[in-house]
């Protein structure tokens, strides 16, 4: 079996809402609504896979209905009828057709392969080379538009059994920020580990002052202080920080990943998928981060069930994931009331390896076709072109 063959390809552009009191307020905007684009691939032997963009278009760029509009006219012309060597081949064939655009590629290339997976009767995870762990420490998101509602959804996260969160913080002044994370410090107790994530909101001197501030009030981790082109000033902020440095939006492809550990601007860099533009890019920033002695962790945009599973084949088939010392963000279950795959292995606190062949897991089709959206549909493109 040397390479399969793309008979056909599917999209489905929805959105779906985040639980009311899940909404998360940062230093980006407000995140109460995730538009995604579900890809469904068929190769030529019938065998399926699945692929998701979760593409928020303020911090993205990209939109559901965009990503099925690319999809089908710029790489279903291309990969319709093609044989591809396998999925590791795939980023570069995309980045033919389509520049930018990356989670609008992941989402092609999960799909290839859950269906190379499927093909060779193996989880993703075991291909990708080291399935050793059992389970991965996740860390619950909070709030940033107020400590009260900072504070409610700590006490919801502990009641469930998280014992690692971050605040969002830069969204007020240090005043208010230095507040939340002070009430949240003290609803969690000292058994709950608690980071703080600025989402690029503060300057400069902005962030050398806050960063002092919320480490000496007991802030484990600090997470993107600045604008994400600033390496120069993230690696001046980490010499003097005390805790780890996470370097997010500043982190989306393997040429990004490069500049920030060549500027030693990160402890540990958050890694994306649908940011990457796929998990083979993904791949090569975690390969990059531990050849130069750099933590690595997931990252998150509250991705669904698919995009879920293909972080945890990230997570579980490559070395070097710090989740100890900043836990992993794969944890949408928690904000959404239907994530469309069934029976995910993300817990409270942790999330465990999938078993199935493929990325671990089939869709929902009947709760996918209900959250459509009222777009001009693009949910047939055949080979017959």
């Amino acid at each position: 079996m040397t390479g399969l063959s793309v008979a056909r390809i599917e999209t489905w552009p929805i959105e779906v809402p985040i639980l009311e009191d899940m909404i998360i307020s940062s230093a980006a905007g407000t995140h109460s609504h995730s538009p995604f684009c579900m890809v469904r691939i068929t190769d030529e032997d019938g065998i399926e896979g699945w692929g998701e963009a979760s593409c928020t278009p303020l911090w993205s760029g990209e939109w559901g209905v965009t990503a099925a509009q690319m999809i089908r006219h710029q790489i279903a012309p291309t990969l319709i009828g093609s044989e591809i060597s396998g999925p590791l081949a795939v980023p570069e064939l995309l980045n033919k057709v389509l520049a930018g655009n990356n989670f609008t590629k992941a989402a092609v290339e999960m799909a290839i392969w859950d269906i190379w997976g499927k093909r060779h009767s193996s989880p993703v995870h075991e291909m990708l080379g080291d399935p050793t762990k059992k389970t991965v420490r996740t860390k619950f998101s909070l709030n940033g538009a107020s400590t009260k509602a900072a504070v409610a959804m700590a006490r919801h996260a502990v009641s469930l059994g998280f014992t690692a969160m971050k605040v969002k913080v830069a969204v007020g002044s240090l005043d208010q920020d230095l507040e939340r994370l002070g009430s949240v410090l003290d609803v969690v107790g000292s058994d709950v580990s608690v980071g703080v994530d600025a989402n690029t909101g503060w300057s400069r001197s902005e962030a050398h002052t806050a960063a002092k501030v919320l480490v000496d009030a007991g802030a484990a981790f600090l997470e993107q202080p600045l604008a994400a082109d600033d390496l120069e000033g993230l690696a001046s902020i980490r010499r003097s920080l005390g805790v780890p440095l996470v370097a997010d939006e500043s982190v989306g492809t393997p040429r990004d990943a490069e500049r920030v550990i060549a500027a030693d601007a990160a402890d540990v860099l958050s890694i994306y998928v649908g940011m990457a533009g796929g998990i083979g890019p993904a791949l090569c920033i975690a390969q990059a981060a531990n050849a130069a002695g750099v933590g690595w962790t997931i990252g998150s945009n509250l991705e669904l069930g698919v995009a879920s599973m293909a972080h945890l084949q990230l997570a579980f088939g490559v070395a070097g994931l710090v989740d100890d010392l900043v836990p992993c963000d794969i944890i949408s279950p928690f904000y959404y009331e239907n994530m469309l795959v069934p029976n995910l292995p993300i817990k409270a606190g942790y999330a465990g390896r999938t078993v199935s062949h493929g990325l671990g897991g089939e869709l929902d089709l009947a709760a996918l076709e209900h959250l459509g959206v009222a777009v001009e549909p693009v949910n047939q493109i055949r080979s017959a072109w």
